[in-house]
């Protein structure tokens, strides 16, 4: 019997969660009801003509990540919910959703379709939802899922009122990566990741109070920047507090080592008053942090996890808007 889990490994070497948030230009998030096998697109409910255009998909590399979500109510409504999230371009606070309610789960793939070839599908719906909490619970493709991320599905759920949650949506989801970081959530329309949670950080997370602090220990990145930026992201967020979660943001490399060791990058934002700043920083390779491990429970070899920290940090550019420029 195999009793590695690879969420408890991870905690124990101490990995630092940030920098595994994932990049995808699109999420598509299609309602179906449990149970969803290992790999998820070839669960029972999922209709051929949806598998069909998910391979199609990943044979053409498009920047589309396809997740299954459930709630408690899924296998009972009359209908199916589509959710489509897409990333701002430019300075951003992360993506924009539509949203689609389908009488049956056979009709996603059409209207999928319609959207990647810029057609109106007359089938969007408006929402007073604001926020999308998807809990990856997905045991069949990792167990520390099931051990750590449907305990704390439930948890949370059972405590939604207590938590101010009257316009955000928790979701079961399947696999989206990060499962030795279990429980592991994507927080839309940001599209910002999170791991390790409890529900004191949960709680700071949903309501931005509290010690910013906690960041350090469950914070994995956002999805809108490349993985090496994710980390001075935080910085930025440790240094600026919770109203950073306001501001619009943008980020590139500038600039990396053959060797990967060093790199050069921005991140640009701008406040709700129209002031704007851009940072650069160094990020070096932090070879303490940098470590071998199983990235999952069934993984049969250890793989090198790179970690980057920052170096040093500085202001290149500001535009301070004046209370009256903004008149």
């Amino acid at each position: 019997m195999n009793t590695f889990f690879c969420s408890d490994d991870s905690r124990q070497v101490g990995e630092d969660v940030i920098g595994s948030a994932t990049n995808y230009q699109t999420y598509i998030l299609v309602e179906c009801p449990l149970p969803w096998t290992s790999e998820a697109f070839n669960s029972k409910w999922v209709p051929q003509n949806l598998r069909i255009l998910v391979e199609e998909v990943k044979r053409a590399k498009l920047p589309i990540r396809f997740l299954l979500i459930a709630n408690d109510l899924s296998h009972k409504v009359n209908h199916t919910t589509l959710l489509i999230y897409q990333k701002e371009e430019g300075l951003s606070n992360g993506y924009h959703k539509q949203e689609f309610q389908l009488a049956n789960i056979e009709q996603v793939a059409g209207v999928v379709q319609k959207w990647i070839w810029d057609i109106d599908s007359n089938l969007e719906v408006e929402t007073s939802t604001t926020r999308d909490i998807l809990v990856c619970t997905h045991g069949s493709h990792d167990k520390c899922c099931a051990r750590y991320g449907a305990p704390f599905y439930f948890q949370i759920t059972a405590s939604k009122a207590d938590l101010c949650l009257d316009n955000v949506r928790i979701w079961k989801s399947s696999h989206f990566g990060g499962h030795r970081f279990a429980p592991t959530v994507i927080d839309l329309p940001e599209g910002r990741y999170y791991g390790r949670l409890d529900r004191d950080s949960f709680r700071s997370i949903l309501t931005r109070t509290g010690d910013i602090q906690c960041l350090h220990q469950v914070y994995r990145g956002w999805g809108i920047l490349p993985a090496a930026l994710q980390v001075l992201e935080r910085e930025l967020i440790l240094y600026k507090g919770w109203d950073w979660f306001n501001y619009k943001v943008a980020g590139k490399i500038l600039e990396q080592s053959l060797d990967n060791n060093t790199i050069l990058a921005e991140i640009s934002f701008e406040q709700p008053c129209g002031s704007l700043y851009t940072y650069q920083a160094k990020l070096v390779k932090d070879e303490t942090k940098t470590q071998q491990l199983k990235s999952s429970c069934n993984a049969t070899r250890e793989l090198v996890v790179t970690k980057y920290a920052v170096g040093s940090f500085w202001i290149t550019s500001s535009k301070v808007m004046s209370y009256s420029t903004q008149k």
